[in-house]
Order: structure tokens, then sequence, then C-alpha cells
């Protein structure tokens, strides 16, 4: 009996890893794969191990974005926030933005993201779940302009595809073998 119960939760366990690798899957794979340029962080924390912190050109939304003003102090801390993108020359750079999904026109990607705080009555910071890149040991601190291919879903749900240094990917330029 206790071995029925011991091969039960191996197989629960097992059944959850390749439930969750296949969802990552699937995002990776039908979402629309967009280029996002990212600005300059301290890209290596000791604690933590080895990962490159990434912010991007669309972490901080200006008022100006949004149809309705915006809520005043603290009220947006934790909303999800709807970022209607278009591709401009390389990059794909925020339009427009919503606490309410908005319908994207042809050419335009809608990403979510939840407000991590306001730093000014203009300006809201939104975390998008891309923000952490993990990298090989020893790997964390590349030097040069980083950009990030985003797989982003239908529903808005972003996942980093890959990650460059000027325009090499970052396994190649860091000499990473995969």
């Amino acid at each position: 009996m206790k071995s029925k119960a011991f091969l039960f939760l191996v197989a629960v366990q097992a059944f959850v890893v390749i439930g969750l690798s296949a969802y990552h899957g699937y995002h990776r794979a039908s979402g629309i794969s967009i280029l996002l340029e990212t600005v300059p962080v301290d890209p290596r924390d000791m604690l933590r191990g080895d990962y490159v912190i990434l912010r991007y050109k669309i972490s901080t939304l200006r008022s100006n974005l949004f149809a309705a003003p915006l809520p005043s102090g603290n009220e947006a801390e934790g909303r999800t926030v709807y970022v209607t993108l278009e591709n401009h020359d390389r990059f794909h750079e925020a339009v427009s933005a919503s606490f309410d999904p908005p319908g994207p026109e042809p050419g335009q990607v809608v990403i979510s993201g939840t407000v991590r705080n306001s730093w000014t009555e203009n300006e809201l910071r939104v975390e998008y779940g891309l923000e952490r890149y993990y990298v090989a040991e020893g790997t964390g601190n590349p030097i040069g302009k980083i950009t990030a291919e985003v797989s982003v879903s239908p529903s808005g749900r972003g996942i980093i595809r890959e990650v460059f240094i000027d325009d090499q990917p970052y396994a190649e330029v860091m000499g990473i073998d995969r």
C-alpha cells in the first residue's frame, strides 16, 4: 500500500513538472515575437546568484499613454496594466496603456504587467515578469547594449526567448556552451 502511495506522489510531481514545461513551451511557440530595448541596470546581485537584471523602456509608463487620468497616490499599485506596443524601427514601443484589456489594431501587440509603484503623478513603474534572465555561473556581468526577444501570448503574457548583447546571442558572446 505504501509503495502505491509513493508511486502516486512521484507521478503527481512528474505531471506538475511536465505540465509547467508544456505551458511555458506553448506560450513561447504560439506567441508573437517582439524585440524590446533595455535600459542599463546593475546586472549582478552577489546574494541571489547569476542572473541579468533587465529593465525595459516600457517599464516606465507616462500618464499621456493612458486615456483616463492615473489613480492618485499608490491606488494603482498591484493592478494589472495592459500596454499596447507598436514596432518603431527595430523595437516595439508603448503607444498606449490601460487598466482594461484593449483590442489591439493590426500591427499592435498587447502585453500585460503589474504596477509596482508610481514615482510621480505622471509615471508608473510596471513589471512584466521579464526582469530576470538566469544565466550560467560566472556569466552574469555582460558589457554592451542588451536587448531581449520576447514572445507575447494572446493573453498578454510575455516570456523571454533570447537575450542579445550588441545584437549577438547572450550565450555566444559570453562563451556558454548550450
